[in-house]
């Protein structure tokens, strides 16, 4: 009966016994290498791989370059893209205004460049030029409202629409409906008031034009072979109407967009809210008996 279990202990002497004769026979450079206990407690400890620092300054640009993909791809957006075009044509709009106002100066704009006004005036002489230079001065002043309403106004837009574009760098789920509605009535007021403001401009345009002054300052100027000074409407108030017009769809446009945002984001919403409350409907499984 006891013959078995002595059986299995010399069997386990023997092989213990090899063991101990291999690991004596092994050097002792293999056994007590340093690389080998260094990886062994790198095993146990579980800290974490060294890696070079070409490698982790890739992985740390990776995360950043992604970041500015995608706070270009959200400023970019239909609406972004709008607002970027309002913001360009408003600036249009102010140089047409300046640049209106400074080609109906006449002579008088061409004496600001260094040279003095009688040089530049030398088809008049005497008393047309003190006609010329009155004139010019109070039509001038009849189209200043224009100018400084228009540059002002103008100023003012570009930078709100600028502010709005810098504001949607971020995805429209993440933004505060706050700041959609306001984009939506921002963009609304800009339409109607671009709509007002053309027409103001016109009107201030037509009725200078009109006047008894400006009739006479073309008589002067036609009498002396200067045609192109007339009392019509010039280009560049035509360009100030045209870019405002564009303006006003541009920013019609947007508010169409943006409200079309706003309702994605609030049926996003309550899709989610929806999900999670039927996940928490959900009757939870029984977890399964362990035993140890």
């Amino acid at each position: 009966m006891s013959q078995p279990p002595r059986n299995e202990r010399t069997q386990r002497e023997r092989n213990g016994g090899d063991y101990s004769e291999k690991r004596e026979r092994e050097p002792r450079s293999r056994r007590d290498s340093p690389n080998d206990r260094r990886s062994g407690s790198d095993r146990s400890s579980g800290q974490p791989p060294y890696y070079p620092r070409d490698s982790q300054r890739k992985a740390r640009s990776a995360p950043q370059e992604e970041h500015r993909e995608s706070k270009c791809s959200n400023v970019c957006s239909r609406r972004g893209i709008v607002l970027i075009c309002a913001v360009l044509t408003n600036a249009l709009v102010l140089i047409c205004v300046v640049s209106a106002h400074m080609a109906q100066l006449g002579m008088s704009a061409m004496g600001m460049g260094g040279t003095s006004f009688a040089d530049t005036m030398i088809s008049f002489e005497g008393t047309e030029l003190q006609q010329v230079r009155d004139l010019d001065m109070q039509y001038g002043q009849m189209r200043a409202p224009g100018v400084y309403g228009g540059v002002a106004f103008c100023l003012t837009f570009c930078a709100l629409s600028l502010l709005f574009v810098v504001s949607s760098s971020k995805p429209a789920y993440l933004l505060p409906s706050k700041l959609l509605i306001g984009q939506i009535v921002f963009q609304i007021i800009g339409a109607v008031a671009y709509v007002i403001a053309v027409g103001l401009y016109l009107h201030l345009v037509i009725s200078v034009n009109s006047t008894d002054l400006c009739i006479r300052r073309e008589r002067l100027y036609a009498r002396n072979g200067y045609t192109w000074m007339n009392c019509s409407v010039s280009g560049g108030d035509a360009a100030v109407a045209m870019f405002g017009i564009i303006t006003t769809i541009l920013y019609a446009v947007g508010a169409f967009l943006t409200g079309q945002t706003l309702q994605d984001v609030r049926r996003y919403y309550k899709e989610r809210d929806r999900y999670e409350t039927k996940r928490r409907e959900q009757p939870k499984h029984a977890l399964p008996d362990t035993y140890v």
